[in-house]
């Protein structure tokens, strides 16, 4: 069996705008350049076979993804182009050079049920779905890489190598969903992109972080969690009823979230005086919608904030969710305030870099992608089943909200947020409803 669902890669080859673009650098903005984005984030969507639409190998997902993706390119320029060192050689750019996108085909033997949809485990090694770096490049310069997996059945599966420092995740989904746009026919993209780098701040004082070392760190163990419908209701009606009249509405996502900072809390068994923290992205857009071209719409560049909230452990596990869900609340109303503190330059040299990533156990940095767009992509075949981010980093406690599966109600936590001893702990206590 483990023969018959290996992946063999048909053909590699180098995607180009499919007309004429601008070349030359391009500026990246601060947070761009931020040594946290010089990565490239790595995803797998996966699409299950239409059964109404005949399968013709001229109009396969491969071949139609890569004619849309040529397409996209000439809106998407940069996305074609190198990360590179200015010529101050301090700062770096993309060089718009149309050195292209590398795209690669591939087919499996199985059908996507063979190998339960990737569901995890994996049940095919996630680095033959992902596009492989080819030898004559520096994979510290490339953009994006694109793979297309067909599998038996009709599904198929697209795996996504994107430089964070070129878009965030509401930038990538844009991109995607313009290739999308276009392999379903439309003449043009619905949401003309804009560089605009130049209206993200540039905080004389901003601290520059670098990527945690893992030596010390603890191996974190991955574990997947569907959330029905109810179970969000449940407690979003217990934040409602104490809360009737006075800021009476929360979301899913600060409902999970709280209730997986309490339950990774109580796991882990910190000490009750001991501060634990609460990191997580949101969008800036709307601060910055007076100097974003054409007000943010069609911005992919990185333009985020990541709070922190932060309370003694004793607490944090001793609450109840509502009250917790709370705390995270209070967190988010301080995001305005925060984030122009931050762009005017008051953060002084000892204050606490907001973007810099910790292996820190007692910090959790959780990331909700329910509403980056990736859900709603579709070629031609439908929106994705499901979506799978990947992390190559097993000592950093993350927490991603994820949609569920296709009309599925409810959400999907995956996590990688405690060590393999504590896992049970962690997931009793998700399922605990009280």
């Amino acid at each position: 069996m483990a023969a018959a669902k290996s992946i063999e890669r048909l053909a590699q080859r180098r995607v180009a705008p499919a007309e004429p673009t601008p070349v030359g650098p391009l500026r990246l903005s601060w947070l761009d350049r931020y040594p946290t984005q010089m990565a490239l984030i790595e995803s797998l969507h996966v699409f299950k076979p239409d059964l109404d639409r005949d399968i013709d190998a001229a109009a396969s997902p491969a071949k139609t993804i890569e004619t849309a993706l040529a397409r996209a390119l000439v809106h998407y320029y940069p996305l074609a182009g190198r990360l590179v060192l200015s010529d101050a050689g301090a700062q770096q750019e993309v060089d718009c050079s149309n050195a292209g996108v590398w795209f690669t085909e591939a087919a499996a033997a199985c059908s996507l049920e063979d190998v339960d949809y990737l569901e995890a485990p994996l049940m095919i090694p996630k680095d033959e779905l992902l596009p492989p770096t080819p030898a004559q490049e520096d994979e510290r310069e490339l953009v994006l890489l694109v793979q297309v997996t067909s599998f038996a059945c009709g599904g198929f599966v697209v795996g996504f190598r994107f430089s964070h420092a070129v878009a965030d995740g509401p930038g990538a989904a844009q991109f995607m969903n313009a290739i999308g746009e276009l392999a379903r026919g439309t003449e043009s993209v619905s949401v003309v992109p804009q560089w605009g780098r130049e209206a993200i701040p540039d905080p004389s004082c901003a601290l520059i972080g670098s990527l945690p070392e893992p030596a010390g760190a603890k191996r974190l163990e991955y574990l997947a969690i569907d959330i029905s419908a109810d179970y969000i209701d449940h407690f979003k009606s217990q934040y409602n009823a104490a809360h009737a009249g006075v800021g009476g509405w929360c979301s899913a996502f600060e409902v999970l979230i709280a209730k997986a900072w309490q339950s990774r809390t109580r796991a882990a068994g910190f000490e009750p005086d001991s501060p634990v923290h609460l990191c997580f992205a949101m969008n800036a857009r709307p601060m910055l919608h007076a100097s974003l071209p054409r007000g943010g719409a069609g911005f992919y560049g990185n333009c985020y904030y990541i709070m922190r909230v932060s309370a003694p452990a004793g607490k944090v596990a001793g609450s109840s969710v509502t009250e917790v869900v709370k705390l995270i609340k209070d967190g988010k109303r301080r995001m305005p305030t925060d984030f122009g503190r931050w762009a005017a330059g008051e953060m002084g040299a000892g204050g606490v870099d907001p973007y810099q990533i910790t292996s820190d156990y007692r910090t959790l940095l959780v990331s909700d992608w329910t509403r980056l767009g990736f859900a709603e992509v579709d070629y031609g075949w439908g929106p994705p089943a499901h979506v799978v981010p990947l992390t190559n980093l097993d000592y950093i406690a993350t927490c991603i909200l994820v949609r569920p599966w296709a009309h599925k109600p409810g959400a999907r936590l995956i996590t990688q947020c405690v060590t393999p001893d504590r896992v049970a702990a962690f997931h009793e206590g998700m399922l605990d409803m009280s």
